[in-house]
């Protein structure tokens, strides 16, 4: 089997996992892998995460083209935008799970970092969360704004929509995700109540031993 038909595979896979951990629902949210050869293999617009069909992926080039498969997710402009931007990103997840959605629809003082530093595994996976301002749907604006905070950033929240979040892999990429819902969940469940969020000092030495 190809590399390719194998990542067509896993892409399947993956969606299926996320579906039915209920971090996708309906038609929404989108996956995407980088090839070898700079093409992306993206999941389809209207299509359930939980139902791919390899064969139905959609592979466009760098510019946005379709080269096979169905039509690409309409949000395929901000997967190019991360691509273009993060040479090291070769899988994407976007989503619209429950907890982390709900951070994103909060008024927010400060959008740099949206979620507390509750956990070492966030910090290692997830790393500072910012807020990008809200966008319509497919509103190709959008692209601007994800480039400009992937170049600091693998993970972003965007307003009143859901995550997007990259990685060297598509395991990668799921494995930050689910560590980000985690986190948001765990944002809600503790509420007003007084929390001990990680020190400067102590996130400082996650990334020293822990570089991402």
């Amino acid at each position: 089997m190809s590399a390719e038909a194998l990542l067509r595979e896993k892409l399947v896979r993956m969606g299926a996992l996320l579906y039915n951990r209920q971090l996708a629902h309906g038609s929404a949210g989108n996956l995407s892998v980088r090839l070898e050869d700079g093409s992306i293999l993206i999941t389809p617009t209207n299509s359930s995460l939980g139902f791919l069909e390899a064969d139905r992926i959609a592979k466009i080039t760098p510019a946005g083209e379709l080269i096979s498969g169905d039509a690409p997710s309409k949000e395929y402009f901000f997967h190019l935008a991360v691509y273009d931007e993060r040479a090291a990103a070769k899988a994407i997840v976007h989503l619209h799970s429950t907890y982390s959605t709900a951070v994103s629809c909060l008024c927010h003082e400060q959008a740099d970092d949206v979620l507390p530093p509750l956990t070492a595994y966030h910090v290692m996976r997830v790393g500072k969360l910012p807020l990008v301002r809200y966008y319509r749907p497919g509103d190709r604006a959008l692209a601007d704004e994800v480039r400009a905070a992937s170049r600091n950033h693998h993970s972003m929240l965007l307003a009143n929509h859901g995550p997007i979040v990259s990685g060297a892999t598509l395991e990668e990429a799921v494995h930050a995700y689910e560590e980000l819902e985690e986190t948001a969940r765990l944002y809600f469940i503790i509420g007003d109540r007084k929390a001990s969020p990680l020190r400067a000092e102590q996130i400082a030495e996650i990334n020293r031993v822990f570089p991402n």
